[in-house]
C-alpha cells in the first residue's frame, strides 16, 4: 500500500499537466493550483484563480477531478476556492515546487489573457441585470429580492425574478405559487421554459421543477449548467429588469452568473450582527475581484419593531454593521431594513410585504431601496 507521502506526489504529478490556457504555463508554477494534501482517500486543494482567468475555472476544475479520481484509491476531490486576498500575484520568483505548494509562481505572459472562455452574453429582452447576495444564509437574502422585485414592479417596470439560490429555492412560496408548475417546450438545447406570473414580476425557480422536500444534490458542471439554462432558455420577454436571488456564500452559482452574463451590479445582504460582516465581506470582494459593480450594502433586521408599539424599536443583533461595511468597500449603505410581523406573514402567506402591508415601515424601506436602485442603474 503506498504511504501517504506517495500519494501526495502521484497526486501532484497529475495535476502538473494542467496549464494555463492563455500562456501555456504550469497552474501549479502559476501558483494557481496549491496547498494540495490528501486526507484519508480525498485530494483536497486550493484553486487561486486571479480574476482575469475567471473563465476557466469550470474547465480546471472538471480536468482536475478527472486527473486525480484516475489515480488509484482517490475517491474524492474537495477544490476549496481562494478569497481574492490569496489569489497569486501576476509576477513573482520560482523557487521550486513544495508538497504545500506555496511557493511563488513564474511571471505570467501577456496580461488580459482570459483562457479562452466565453464572453459574457447578454439575454434578449433584458436591460439590466441586478444579483441579490449573501455572505452567509439566514439574514433574509431571499426576503430581499423578492420584496425588491415587487417594489421595482410596483413602481411600473417590467421584472423579472430569476431564482439562483438552487439548493434552497424559496421564492414560489414567498410569491404563493410553489403548487405551480411553468410550461416547457422543447427539448435539449432548443428547450424553452415559461415564467410564472405573480405579484406583477415574471419568476423562474428550482423550487417549480423539484417536489417540496426534494433535496437538490448537483456538483459544480451541472449548477453551471442550470443557470445558464435559467438565463437563456426561459422565455423573459421584454424586462427592464431581471432581480436575481443567488445562494448563499462565495460558490458555483456566484462564479456562473458572473462569467454568463453582464450585470449591471449586485446587493449584499448583511445584518448588523458581527458574524454576518465577516462573511458578507468575503463574497463581497469576490464580486469586486470578478469585476463585477457592487452596487451597494443592505442591512436587514436592523430593528425590531413591536406590532403593538410601532414607535418602538428594538436593536436586537447589534447596531451600525451594514454602515461599517459600506464604509470599508466605499459603497453606499443602500437601506436599513427593520424587523416586522408583516414580513413574516407577508412571505409565509405567499404575497410579500411590499404588497400586503403597503404602509409598513418595511414597505416603505423597500420602495426607497428600490428609487436609490434605479438611480445608479437606469433602464430607460
Amino acid at each position: 500500500m503506498a504511504s501517504a507521502d506517495q500519494v501526495l506526489d502521484q497526486a501532484i504529478a497529475a495535476l502538473e499537466p494542467l496549464r494555463d490556457a492563455g500562456s501555456g504555463r504550469s497552474l501549479l508554477e502559476l501558483q494557481w493550483i496549491r496547498q494540495v494534501r490528501v486526507q484519508n482517500n480525498r485530494v483536497v486543494f486550493r484553486l487561486a484563480l486571479p480574476a482575469f482567468a475567471g473563465s476557466q475555472r469550470e474547465r480546471i476544475a472538471a480536468e482536475a477531478r478527472s486527473a486525480l479520481l484516475a489515480l488509484g484509491g482517490i475517491d474524492d476531490v474537495q477544490i476549496e476556492l481562494a478569497q481574492p486576498s490569496e489569489a497569486a500575484p501576476a509576477k513573482s520568483q520560482a523557487p521550486g515546487h513544495s508538497h504545500d505548494h506555496s511557493h511563488g509562481g513564474a511571471p505570467i505572459g501577456a496580461a488580459g489573457h482570459g483562457g479562452g472562455g466565453p464572453e459574457r452574453q447578454a439575454i434578449p429582452g433584458v436591460k439590466q441585470v441586478i444579483a441579490v447576495s449573501s455572505g452567509k444564509g439566514g439574514v433574509g437574502k431571499s426576503t430581499v429580492a423578492v420584496n425588491l422585485a415587487c417594489a421595482l414592479a410596483a413602481g411600473g417596470l417590467r421584472v423579472g425574478l430569476l431564482d439562483a439560490d438552487i439548493y434552497g429555492p424559496n421564492a414560489p412560496t414567498m410569491l404563493g405559487v410553489a403548487d405551480r408548475t411553468p410550461e416547457v417546450r422543447g427539448e435539449g438545447a432548443a428547450q424553452v421554459l415559461t415564467p410564472i406570473e405573480s405579484c406583477g414580476i415574471a419568476m423562474v425557480s428550482m423550487g417549480l421543477l423539484i417536489q417540496e422536500n426534494q433535496p437538490v444534490i448537483w456538483r459544480g458542471p451541472m449548477l453551471n449548467g442550470i443557470i445558464r439554462q435559467f438565463l437563456y432558455q426561459v422565455e423573459w420577454g421584454e424586462r427592464d429588469v431581471l432581480v436575481v436571488d443567488l445562494p448563499p456564500g462565495t460558490g458555483d452559482a456566484q462564479l456562473s452568473l458572473a462569467q454568463a452574463v453582464p450585470m449591471a451590479g449586485v446587493v449584499i445582504v448583511t445584518t448588523p450582527q458581527q458574524v454576518s460582516l465577516q462573511d458578507a465581506r468575503r463574497g463581497l470582494a469576490m464580486f469586486l475581484q470578478m469585476g463585477v459593480p457592487v452596487l451597494g450594502v443592505v442591512e436587514n433586521m436592523t430593528a425590531f419593531i413591536p406590532p403593538d408599539a410601532p414607535e418602538k424599536r428594538y436593536e436586537l443583533f447589534g447596531r451600525g454593521g451594514g454602515q461599517r461595511l459600506a464604509e470599508e468597500a466605499d459603497v453606499p449603505l443602500l437601506a436599513q431594513l427593520p424587523m416586522e410581523l408583516a414580513v413574516v406573514q407577508g412571505g409565509d402567506g405567499g404575497s410579500p410585504a411590499v404588497l400586503s402591508a403597503p404602509e409598513s415601515a418595511t414597505a416603505q424601506a423597500f420602495r426607497a431601496l428600490a428609487e436609490r436602485l434605479l438611480s445608479a442603474v437606469p433602464v430607460a
